[in-house]
């Protein structure tokens, strides 16, 4: 089965990463790699009671990578491949003017 992750800027620029379901994170190695990056890139909750949801952080990491890491093929290709193993959906698309995932 195929996975493709798609995450679209405030600017408009668009990224796409597509890839076999055999290579996707599992769930736990995907939220720690998502915990790892908001915790490095220094991200604040989405939401005001302080709640961080995993689908929070994929748009917020997404956000703070920007286009320069967005850009790096390898740093999307984790990126992509943790986002799926975390939601547990093969299709994740990112709008970060909007602030949502939808899969």
């Amino acid at each position: 089965m195929r996975n493709e992750v798609r995450v679209l800027l405030e600017d408009g620029q668009e990224f796409v990463h597509g890839f076999d379901s055999d290579e996707a994170m599992s769930n736990e190695e995907g939220r720690r790699w998502l915990d790892q990056e908001f915790l490095r890139m220094d991200c604040e909750p989405l939401r005001a009671s302080g709640k961080v949801l995993i689908v929070d952080k994929v748009v917020v990491v997404a956000k703070a990578a920007g286009a320069q890491l967005l850009g790096d093929a390898q740093w999307l290709a984790q990126f992509a491949r943790a986002s799926v193993g975390a939601v547990g959906r093969p299709t994740v698309v990112v709008n970060t003017k909007a602030m949502t995932a939808s899969f």
